[in-house]
């Protein structure tokens, strides 16, 4: 057996980006309303009539619900899971018992089969009861072994693990590592081929789950030798295997009941037939698996929306200030209306991403990452103005309100509980990238050779006479279209008139297009470095993704006469102040800092500014800014803890 790398790969920055695309997906097999909607068609024929689930599916769906409910308010006490900074054994043993380890998981496999749509309902429950219970079962089922399984294990693979998923063992995903986060072309952790097993060598960091997991999802490099591939590949590793050590649990801001650590890899055998799908491809079974994983934070935020709401009406309706309550001042009413109208729109995002994930006749990957960025932002919003309407109250902790005879609300909690959210499963900068990405594939498919340095003429030649054909037929249809004719989508008047946020959209969908393809243009390979515009881009699409989710859910809850009149102002309220976002942004694309940013940066690495600095103290303490993650047998206690 060859020794492991004792050092971490050296990438260059175009290496570390051909990495990262050969990880995609690259075809669209499926049609997708979000990709059409960046190049300027709003194919509204996509997401309306909204889809619906099957009634065998609802009323699996409610009667676990039901149950799930029951377990959350009889169970779980978030105010001891804050208080101790650790879910109780006998909460986690209670949703083994319940089955919710395999929500996700077929019935064959002892799972309970629920839909996309009914697992994030069941998510946002237990989110709103706790979020660190929340993030156990998501990142268990999400990310953690079930889903890859799913989607890329053998049957006997399947048949192993899967069982015991859905009952006893908890999962965990292992990528990022102390020195890698999003570029993982310089990932360190070594699966060394040995016979018929891999020799596993590395450190794996914020292994959420890591602390009590089972199974181990585990990215590692495997090196390029005679009959191996190579490449960065998955495995399902045996948590408590000889040489594993989870050598720290790590405390956070927030989500205090997250078990999350440090995991060392020495000389950890793992058998050939764990690994997931063929040697170099774990990047592609990673982002595949995350298309719909990342539901799963949508989801906790709806819920964390819905329970902002709930307090804002209740605290503002109780609370008087100046001779009435606070609800009717217009500086507080107008975080109110956020809130609600805000909460609306993200439900009508989530829900339809999850009912298009379920019927798999569309492509969501871009649908799923907008709900996640946007649902992460909004959701951090919304909870920030929460704690602004209560005031002082807002900043006190749960248990200081109630050792003083208040109720004991804990709002500046779920401020730091979200707030990871930003950061989880891609961080809000990195979803700007990929999606930006996604949303310009159309473009680098037909004129993509054109600005690649390592084409030659005769590919570049080729590639002009491709655009050309694209561009012709393209660009005239970016002129005119049905929003800009007053009859347009009339079927959305009743009583109150969402047709105009629908012409709305259409019209600003072709205005977004046009805007990229200037943006292109003129920066051609430069585009991938502005990030702001990108950055910008996507947020207007998130926007007017989210207009138009909210403009269909509306329609439904009126044809089930379900809050059709109440679903319709909200929805009115929501594209008003989406729109008032939308126009900013644009005129934030062509009229911003980004290059004195770029300038002011430069100083600041330079330092330049250091005087600035001067007249304050520095609290924090010694050690280098990344922890040493060379290989090799681990210095510490174990202090991992399975739940058993």
């Amino acid at each position: 057996m060859s020794a492991a790398p004792t050092t971490r790969p050296t990438v260059t920055e175009r290496e570390a980006r051909q990495v990262a695309e050969a990880a995609r997906e690259q075809d669209w097999r499926k049609p997708s309303f979000a990709k059409e909607l960046f190049l300027g068609r709003f194919r509204l024929d996509l997401i309306h009539p909204h889809p619906l689930p099957a009634q065998e599916d609802v009323q699996r769906g409610e009667e676990f619900l039901a149950k799930l409910r029951d377990f959350c308010e009889t169970k779980i006490d978030s105010a001891r899971i804050e208080r101790e900074a650790q879910i109780p054994d006998e909460v986690i043993d209670g949703l083994k018992e319940l089955g919710a380890l395999g929500m996700k998981i077929d019935t064959k496999y002892g799972g309970l089969g629920l839909t996309q749509v009914y697992y994030n309902k069941a998510l946002a429950l237990v989110g709103s009861a706790n979020p660190a219970v929340g993030a156990l079962l998501s990142a268990h089922q999400s990310i953690g072994v079930p889903q890859p399984l799913k989607l890329f294990g053998t049957q006997e693979q399947k048949d192993t693990f899967l069982p015991r998923c859905a009952r006893t063992d908890i999962s965990a995903f292992l990528l990022t590592e102390p020195d890698v986060g999003s570029d993982p072309a310089r990932l360190a952790t070594t699966a060394v081929p040995d016979g018929d097993d891999y020799v596993l060598d590395g450190v794996k960091l914020w292994t959420t789950n890591g602390v009590i997991a089972d199974l181990l999802v585990v990215m590692a490099r495997v090196p390029k030798s005679e009959g191996h591939k190579g490449g960065i590949t998955a495995f399902v590793v045996e948590a408590g295997s000889e040489g594993i050590t989870v050598e720290n649990r790590n405390a956070f801001m927030g989500l205090r009941g997250l078990e999350n650590g440090v995991t060392r890899f020495h000389r950890v055998r793992v058998p050939a037939a764990n690994r997931i799908g063929p040697e170099g491809a774990g990047l592609k079974i990673a982002l595949t698996t995350l298309n719909t994983g990342r539901l799963s934070l949508p989801a906790m935020c709806v819920g964390a929306g819905k329970w902002c709401l709930k307090i804002a009406r209740e605290w503002s309706g109780a609370r008087e200030q100046w001779g009435r309550p606070l609800a009717l001042h217009e500086a507080v009413g107008s975080k109110i209306s956020f809130i609600a109208a805000t909460t609306f729109a993200l439900e009508a995002v989530l829900d339809l991403s999850s009912q298009m994930a379920d019927e798999d006749r569309n492509d969501i990957r871009i649908e799923a990452a907008l709900a996640k960025l946007y649902g992460s932002e909004m959701a951090c919003l919304m909870a920030d103005e929460l704690v602004q309407i209560r005031g002082g109250r807002g900043f006190e902790t749960a248990e200081s309100l109630r050792a003083r005879g208040e109720r004991a609300v804990p709002a500046e909690q779920i401020l730091r509980d979200l707030r990871i959210n930003r950061i989880f499963e891609g961080s809000t900068e990195i979803m700007h990238l990929l999606i930006a990405r996604e949303a310009v594939d159309a473009h680098l498919s037909v004129a993509g050779d054109l600005i690649d340095p390592d084409k030659t003429l005769q590919d570049k030649a080729r590639a002009g006479a491709n655009a050309g054909v694209f561009y012709a037929k393209w660009l005239p249809k970016l002129v005119a279209g049905p929003g800009q004719l007053p009859s347009s989508y009339g079927q959305f008047k009743h009583g109150i008139d969402l047709s105009p946020h629908l012409r709305y959209v259409e019209r600003h969908a072709r205005k977004l297009a046009r805007s990229t393809f200037y943006a292109m243009s003129r920066w051609q390979g430069r585009m991938e470095t502005k990030q702001g515009f990108l950055g910008r881009v996507v947020d207007i699409g998130a926007e007017l993704f989210a207009m138009s989710a909210a403009c269909v859910r509306a329609e439904l809850l009126r044809s089930r006469g379900e809050h059709g009149r109440e679903a319709y102002q909200l929805a009115d309220a929501f594209c008003q102040q989406a729109r008032v976002r939308v126009d900013e942004l644009f005129g934030r694309l062509w009229s911003n800092t980004d290059e004195l940013d770029r300038k002011v940066v430069k100083g600041v690495l330079a330092g330049s500014y250091e005087w600035l600095e001067e007249g304050v103290i520095d609290p924090s303490g010694e050690g280098p800014w990344i922890a040493d993650a060379a290989p090799g047998p681990s210095q510490k206690e174990n202090v991992r803890r399975p739940v058993r």
